[in-house]
C-alpha cells in the first residue's frame, strides 16, 4: 500500500460521518415526495442540445451535451399527462468551480401540474421544513456564521425592493449595463437568509428564460429562489407554455451566445413540439450538494461529495 494510498484512504475515512448525512437527506428527499403522491421518474443525462440560455454553459459528450438540467425532458413529461414528478439526478456546467460550485452536481428538480409559482414556494418551504428537521434541532440551523431560524412563516422580497435595500445602482441601470448578475452575487445575496430563510421573487421580464411573465408595470417573470445563509438553494417558476413565445426566447439566447463566442445548440424543436399541451404548472430545482452543505455545517461543497475533481 503506498503512501498516497494511505493518504487517499485517511481522506475518504473522515467523509464516513458526511457521506452518511448525505443518504440519510436524499432518502428523506424520497419519503418526502413518496408521501405526496409524486412519481420518481429518470431521464438521459445525454442530449442533442439542452435548453439555450445565455449564461449557462453545457459540457460536450460526443456530438450531444451532458444535460445542465433534466428540465427539457420532464416537461415533455408534463405535456404527456405526468402531473407530479420529481427526479434526483447528475447535472453538468462548463467553468463552474468554486466554494459553492462543482461542474458535476447532484440536483433535486420537481413540478406540479396546476401549481404557479406563489403555490411550490410554499411547497418548497414544507420540504426544506421537513428534511432539514434532523438537522435543525428547534428549527435553528447554524451554517457558517449564521443561526437561521427555519420556523415559519419565511421571509420574501422582490428583486426591485432587494436592489433598493442593497444594490449600489437601481435595478434597471443593472440591467441596462448588464450587470445584474454581478450585482446580485456580490451586493444582494451576502443579505439574503441571514437569520430567517428569504424567498426573492418576481424577477425582471428580461430574466425569465422559460418562466411565464405576469403583465404589469413593469411586467415580472413569476420566477423565484430560495436563500438559506446567504447562500442560494433553489431555483422555481410558474411555467411557460407558449411555444412561440419560447422560440423567441431561446434564438435571443441563441444570438447572444453567439456574439459571446458560445457553443452553438441545436433548436430543441421536440420540446417546443410538446409545450402547447403541457398544463399550467410550476417547477423548481434545488442544490442536493447545497442543502447537505446547510446540514453538516460544511463551508465548501468539496466537502460533501467522495470526489471532488481535483481527486480524480
Amino acid at each position: 500500500m503506498t503512501e498516497r494510498h494511505h493518504h487517499e484512504a485517511f481522506r475518504l475515512a473522515r467523509k464516513a460521518d458526511v457521506l452518511g448525512l448525505r443518504a440519510n437527506l436524499i432518502s428523506a428527499i424520497r419519503r418526502f415526495f413518496d408521501d405526496h403522491g409524486f412519481l420518481e421518474i429518470d431521464t438521459p443525462v445525454r442530449l442533442p442540445s439542452p435548453a439555450p440560455e445565455e449564461h449557462i454553459e453545457a459540457l460536450p459528450s460526443g456530438e450531444w451535451f451532458l444535460q445542465t438540467s433534466p428540465e427539457l425532458c420532464m416537461k415533455r413529461l408534463l405535456a404527456a399527462g405526468y402531473p407530479n414528478i420529481y427526479q434526483i439526478c447528475k447535472c453538468f456546467r462548463k467553468d463552474e468551480r468554486g466554494a459553492l460550485h462543482l461542474p458535476e452536481f447532484t440536483l433535486l428538480e420537481w413540478y406540479v401540474a396546476g401549481f404557479d409559482y406563489l403555490r411550490l414556494m410554499d411547497q418548497c418551504r414544507h420540504l426544506i421544513e421537513t428534511v432539514m428537521a434532523p438537522f435543525a434541532p428547534g428549527r435553528k440551523l447554524a451554517w457558517r456564521q449564521n443561526a437561521v431560524d427555519l420556523s415559519p412563516p419565511w421571509k420574501t422580497m422582490t428583486v426591485a425592493d432587494a436592489f433598493s435595500n442593497y444594490a449600489p445602482l437601481p435595478l434597471q441601470e443593472a440591467l441596462q449595463k448588464e450587470l445584474f448578475d454581478d450585482i446580485l452575487t456580490e451586493f444582494v445575496e451576502p443579505h439574503l437568509g441571514l437569520d430567517r430563510p428569504v424567498f426573492l421573487f418576481d424577477y425582471p421580464s428580461e430574466l425569465a428564460a422559460l418562466a411565464r411573465i405576469r403583465p404589469g408595470r413593469p411586467p415580472v417573470a413569476e420566477r423565484f429562489e430560495l436563500y438559506i445563509g446567504g447562500m442560494e438553494l433553489a431555483n422555481g417558476f410558474s411555467e411557460l407554455t407558449d411555444a412561440h413565445e419560447q422560440r423567441r426566447r431561446f434564438e435571443d439566447a441563441l444570438a447572444r451566445r453567439a456574439e459571446k463566442g458560445f457553443s452553438p445548440y441545436a433548436m430543441p424543436e421536440k420540446f417546443l413540439d410538446a409545450l402547447p399541451a403541457m398544463p399550467d404548472s410550476a417547477g423548481v430545482a434545488v442544490g442536493v450538494d447545497r442543502l447537505v452543505m446547510l446540514a453538516a455545517g460544511a463551508d465548501r461543497i468539496d466537502e460533501v461529495v467522495a470526489f471532488a475533481p481535483e481527486d480524480l
